[in-house]
C-alpha cells in the first residue's frame, strides 16, 4: 500500500490521535502534522509522538498534504471546512470522523464545491469516555466498525483510499447513506448518551447526591459510563442530530410510560415479560457483537 507523505490531523485527541498512531504503526505515513484550536493538546500530542509537528497556519499545514482527517466536534465542522477549502490541493483527500453526517455533509457541500470528488465522509465507531491526546492509542480501531457514507460526487479512487487506510488501522468497513447513518446512531448511540447524561445530572442535583453516589455500584457505573464523555462533542452531536434523536426519545418515553403503568398496577407478570424479552434480545446481541474466543479472551 502506498505511504502517505503528509497526513494532516485536525483534532489530535482520542479519535484523530489514534488514527495517526495506527497509521504510524502500520508504516503508512511519513509525516503527521497536527492542527487544533488550543496549543496544549497539540504540544501534548507532539511530546507523545502522536504527531511530528504542530501547525497554526492552514496554508502551510495543507501544502503537499495527501490526506486530511477532520476529527473535531461536529459543531466545528462548518468553520473548519470554510477555513481549509481555499488551501486544499487538487489531489488532497479529506475525510472526517464525525458522529453525525447530515450537518457534516451540508458543510461539505457549502464549502467544498470544487473538491467534492475527494471529500469522503466517514464515522469510526470507537468512542470512549476518555478524551485528549493521552487517550489516543494505536490499537483503538482494531475490529471496530468504521462507516463510510460516500457522496454521489466522490471519485471511487478517493473512496477506496479512505477505506484502505481505515482497514490498515484494523477497522471493519461498512457503508450506508448519511440519512440512514443518522437514524441508526440516534437509536443506538446518541439516545443512550443523552439518557446517561440526564440520569447523572438528575442525581447530582439532588440534596442527597453524595449519599446516592456513595451507594452506586457496578450497575450504575455500567449504565452511566458514557456520561463521562466529552461534553462539547456530545452537545454538538445531540443538536446536530436532534430530529432523529427526538423521534427516538419520543419512542423511549412511550416505553417508559408503559413501564410506569405496569408499576402503578403492580403487574409483575407483565413487567417480567418485558424484562425477559429485553434480556434475551440484549444477550443475543452481546453474544454476536462480543463473541468469546476459545481462549476466553
Amino acid at each position: 500500500m502506498k505511504k502517505i507523505d503528509k497526513l494532516v490531523v485536525c483534532g489530535v485527541g482520542l479519535i484523530g490521535g489514534s488514527f495517526a498512531l495506527a497509521l504510524r504503526r502500520a508504516g503508512l505515513v511519513k509525516r503527521i502534522v497536527g492542527v487544533g484550536r488550543r496549543p496544549e493538546p497539540l504540544e501534548a500530542a507532539l511530546q507523545l509522538g502522536v504527531i511530528d509537528e504542530v501547525s497554526t497556519d492552514w496554508a502551510g499545514a495543507l501544502d503537499g498534504a495527501e490526506l486530511v482527517l477532520l476529527a473535531v466536534p461536529v459543531g466545528q465542522m462548518d468553520a473548519v471546512a470554510a477555513a481549509i477549502a481555499p488551501h486544499l490541493g487538487p489531489d488532497t483527500i479529506v475525510t472526517d470522523a464525525g458522529s453525525t453526517k447530515r450537518d457534516v455533509i451540508e458543510a461539505v457541500y457549502r464549502h467544498f464545491g470544487a473538491q467534492l470528488a475527494n471529500v469522503v465522509p466517514a464515522h469510526p465507531i470507537a468512542g470512549a469516555e476518555k478524551s485528549g491526546p493521552t487517550a489516543a492509542r494505536a490499537d483503538l480501531y482494531q475490529r471496530r466498525k468504521v462507516v463510510i457514507t460516500p457522496l454521489p460526487e466522490n471519485d471511487p479512487a478517493s473512496v477506496a483510499r479512505v477505506r484502505e487506510l481505515w482497514a490498515a488501522c484494523g477497522a471493519v468497513l461498512h457503508e450506508m447513506s448519511p440519512q440512514e447513518h443518522d437514524r441508526v446512531f440516534a437509536a443506538v448511540s446518541h439516545l443512550p448518551h443523552l439518557l446517561a447524561f440526564g440520569l447523572v445530572h438528575d442525581l447530582a442535583g439532588r440534596a442527597n447526591a453524595e449519599q446516592l453516589f456513595s451507594y452506586a455500584a457496578s450497575g450504575f457505573r455500567d449504565f452511566t459510563r458514557v456520561a463521562g464523555s466529552h461534553p462539547e462533542m456530545w452537545r454538538d452531536i445531540c443538536v446536530a442530530n436532534r430530529h432523529s434523536l427526538l423521534a427516538e426519545l419520543d419512542a423511549y418515553l412511550s416505553e417508559l410510560a408503559y413501564l410506569r403503568a405496569l408499576l402503578v398496577e403492580g403487574d409483575g407478570p407483565a413487567l417480567e415479560a418485558v424484562f425477559d424479552e429485553a434480556s434475551r434480545a440484549r444477550n443475543i446481541w452481546a453474544d454476536k457483537a462480543f463473541p468469546v474466543s476459545p481462549s476466553g479472551e
